[in-house]
């Protein structure tokens, strides 16, 4: 990293938030690696509910794939054993209305097994087997979307006991919401204001230059402008598109490869660390009107860093590492062949 570089406040003009860059707080970005164990927890394999032959254990199956597989299923979806929200729950009707407003904590909480095996990694399988987990989320979306009162749909991977995996066995969950949430609502805002002043979506004019990591035919992967975490990774489909369900089946495999790169080249040059991955869609009931602004993405958040006070309390994020120097290295990462 340059020496005597000054700090910088940045706009994200995505979430409508200020990160500010402060160079003298951070080695190089080299330097960055992870120093906890990002597959502790305190399950063996022996015990993991996970794991093929302990299906039992497990909280009801929503679907396999492939779908008449026995025990050589290759990826399972579940409920999940201890839900933040209830299935069995009567949606509420009326969630408008002055001072406090409570409704029933109806939901879908679900997980998406990926793979049988328990040493096995989203960073082991094929692309074309990355395909196939992106493809399940897509097929559970499109069974919530039957469900009017669903609003939102979040999916998520939480890899590592300290980024709030309970088990090591690799999975990622999914969880339909009665509401929108509030990060995604102020992101939709962010983006109609920001496709009012320019006549463009912010995400189509994502910055290609030296904030560039890969590229493949449908996506591109960058570091944010904005980054509001070091070595924060954005995948971005490069045609406009709302809703992560509508990927099909050749974009989920071009998707499937630059997701696994992207995964690899942090973990080799962060020493595997411990990270979340979330995927940020439209609403799933969002206006026409608001199409023309708003535009799925990954993003992907190594955990390096710890959220202090001053980011509590403010919402602005301090990145000791400036994104264009991020993005160099994990360019430059080496893939064993």
């Amino acid at each position: 990293m340059e020496t005597g570089r000054s700090p910088e406040i940045r706009k994200d003009a995505i979430h409508n938030r200020w990160v500010i860059f402060s160079p003298a707080r951070a080695r190089r970005p080299s330097d960055f690696k992870s120093k906890s164990d990002s597959n502790s927890n305190s399950k063996t394999q022996t015990e993991c509910p996970f794991c093929a032959d302990h299906e039992h254990e497990c909280a009801p199956e929503i679907f396999r794939f492939p779908p008449e597989s026995t025990s050589d299923w290759q990826i399972r979806v579940i409920q999940n054993l201890y839900p933040a929200l209830s299935r069995e729950l009567e949606p509420s009707n009326n969630q408008c209305g002055g001072g406090p407003v409570t409704v029933t904590g109806f939901g879908f909480h679900d997980v998406v097994i990926e793979s049988p095996a328990h040493p096995i990694h989203l960073t082991d399988l094929s692309p074309v087997q990355v395909a196939e987990v992106l493809l399940a989320y897509k097929k559970r979306i499109d069974q919530l979307r039957a469900f009017d009162s669903i609003k939102y749909v979040q999916v998520f991977k939480n890899h590592g006991a300290s980024a709030g995996a309970s088990l090591s066995h690799s999975h990622s969950q999914i969880m339909a919401l009665p509401v929108v949430p509030p990060t995604a609502a102020a992101r939709i805002q962010s983006m109609k204001e920001y496709f009012g002043q320019t006549g463009k979506c912010g995400l189509c004019q994502a910055r290609q230059d030296d904030l560039f990591v890969d590229g493949s035919i449908h996506f591109i992967s960058i570091v944010p402008f904005a980054a509001t975490f070091p070595f924060e990774i954005w995948i971005v489909p490069r045609d406009h598109s709302s809703h992560f369900h509508e990927l099909d089946n050749d974009k989920a495999l071009d998707l499937g490869g630059l997701l696994k790169l992207m995964l690899v080249k942090m973990s080799l040059q962060l020493n595997n660390p411990p990270y979340n991955f979330m995927i940020h869609t439209a609403p799933l009931q969002i206006d026409s009107t608001q199409l023309p602004f708003t535009h799925w993405f990954i993003q992907i958040v190594p955990q390096l860093t710890v959220v202090g006070g001053f980011e509590l309390g403010t919402g602005c994020y301090i990145n000791p590492v400036i994104p264009e120097d991020a993005a160099k290295v994990l360019r430059e990462v080496s893939i064993p062949i």
